[in-house]
């Protein structure tokens, strides 16, 4: 058990990379530091390469987001307020949080694409107001994937140096790979648990 994320990713090699960080940006809770840091780990015992994994995952990571994207770009708010509503708990997503991203982007612009790749909360759903908004899909494509690049080579880094810092103590850097996950699984589970639909918090 100790190895098994660790081997799967490694045998799943770049293919795999890709797929996973796209499905993370898709469905939770998936989480995009332990991929790439286990990609680093991967690279810092030579088994993987710095640059193929860094601009993979980064594609993937485009990929991802580009489907929420599109699901703005195509569905408009008609149709997706009704999907919310009705799927929003199993996405952990409020239509409020949908309009809240949407006036925040109008404010802010489309930088704002750019820059909350860094957030570890809001890097997924700022594809959906940049959809609704009908942003250049260049654009949308150039300042996810600028954003990305950095972001995935942070956590790249990341791996590689806790690879180097606990080289001897494997164990440890398992049980931290299992703790990300295992958190991300609270996370998502208390979401669900707790997300109350729309026409109870208004009857409150």
């Amino acid at each position: 058990m100790d190895y098994l994320i660790i081997d799967l990713i490694q045998r799943g090699g770049y293919l795999g990379i890709f797929l996973l960080m796209a499905l993370e940006n898709v469905v939770p809770p998936v989480p995009s530091e332990v991929i790439m840091g286990v990609g680093g780990l991967l690279v810092h015992q030579g088994k993987m390469e710095f640059w193929p994994l860094l601009l993979i995952g980064t594609l993937g990571t485009t990929a991802g987001n580009y489907f929420w994207y599109w699901i703005g770009d195509k569905w408009g708010f008609e149709r997706l307020e009704p999907f919310v509503e009705r799927w929003g708990r199993w996405l952990t997503l409020d239509w409020e949080h949908i309009v809240t991203a949407q006036l925040f982007f109008v404010r802010k612009g489309h930088w704002v694409v750019f820059f909350l790749r860094f957030s570890p909360f809001l890097r997924t759903i700022v594809s959906l107001p940049a959809g609704l908004a009908h942003m250049r899909l260049w654009k949308f494509f150039g300042y996810t994937f600028a954003g990305s690049l950095i972001w995935n080579a942070l956590l790249i880094k990341g791996g590689q140096w806790l690879g180097s810092y606990l080289e001897d103590s494997q164990e440890i850097l398992a049980w931290i790979i299992l703790g990300l996950i295992g958190l991300g699984i609270i996370f998502y589970i208390w979401r669900v648990i707790t997300w109350v639909p729309r026409e109870k918090r208004s009857a409150d």
